[in-house]
């Protein structure tokens, strides 16, 4: 589908109407706030990738929102897919420079906490963390993913920083799953899945957590980044399988999240292992 095709079908599904950019740019962008610039548009591949071929030009604050991605990735170049205007896909543009380096990684667990608490605020639905970046509602007795978050470096060490990508399911059916074990905030029974109020509450709960989290040099004690995480993170307290860089697995019980984010996991060798990157599998009682 090219932009003029998006652009004539905008309103072909009436139970998906496109986002106001001009109502978001009014509510969101203001002087001193962290948002600089918000734009809409049809489709584009990857508003990731987007954003990232920009970086070192634009203002930290740089919202691009795509109302459907047609190479849209995940973690680990995972592709993923959606109806135009059944979810919200969007990249902030973020320029941590005070931070130090090695506490960047908190940002996707950031946004995951971000993320949650604005959907709570104006959706009505209980979500949680599955470390390191995935959003999971109930849908009747099931626990599914209904959202994703890709954290990337971007432009020069100068001028960049990190984009970092959102995808939520909003209105998907049951019929226009992806696989099984998706879910989406309608199918969790959301009280609100108009896009407008959940992109805001979104946006606004990531520059309060965001700006907190800068303005403290990144500290996630400080600003109760790593105790807020911990709390609404489903993966602690339960049985998990890391698959880990090199084709190598640790299997173990995940017990906390550290000050550098990392996922500990208690093998029953009685060793605690941290880990910081690699796909976390829930197991079930009996695996």
């Amino acid at each position: 589908m090219t932009p003029s095709d998006a652009e004539d079908n905008r309103w072909s599904d009436l139970d998906r109407p496109p986002l106001n950019e001009a109502s978001l740019r009014k509510t969101l962008l203001r002087d001193g706030g962290l948002w600089s610039s918000l734009d809409v548009v049809p489709v584009t591949g990857s508003t990731n990738s987007d954003l990232a071929a920009r970086a070192d030009e634009l203002s930290e604050g740089a919202v691009l929102v795509a109302e459907e991605q047609s190479a849209a990735r995940g973690r680990l170049d995972r592709r993923w897919s959606a109806p135009a205007r059944s979810g919200l896909f969007f990249s902030v543009l973020l320029k941590p420079a005070g931070v130090p380096v090695e506490r960047w990684g908190w940002l996707p667990l950031l946004t995951g906490v971000a993320v949650a608490t604005g959907l709570s605020r104006v959706a009505g639905v209980d979500t949680a963390l599955k470390w390191p970046n995935d959003l999971l509602v109930t849908v009747g007795d099931q626990e599914r993913k209904a959202g994703g978050i890709l954290a990337e470096r971007a432009g020069s060490a100068a001028g960049g920083g990190i984009v970092i990508g959102v995808g939520l399911n909003v209105t998907l059916r049951e019929d226009e799953l992806p696989v099984p074990t998706a879910g989406s905030l309608a199918l969790a029974g959301a009280q609100v899945t108009d896009r407008d109020p959940l992109l805001r509450s979104v946006l606004r709960s990531l520059e309060h957590w965001y700006v907190t989290w800068r303005d403290a040099s990144g500290d996630p004690t400080s600003t109760r980044l790593q105790e807020t995480y911990a709390a609404g993170c489903a993966t602690l307290g339960r049985k998990v399988r890391a698959e880990l860089p090199g084709d190598r697995s640790l299997a173990g019980e995940a017990v906390a999240v550290d000050a550098d984010g990392r996922l500990i996991l208690a093998t029953k060798d009685g060793i605690q292992e941290p880990v910081g990157a690699g796909d976390i599998i829930h197991l079930r009682p009996a695996e």
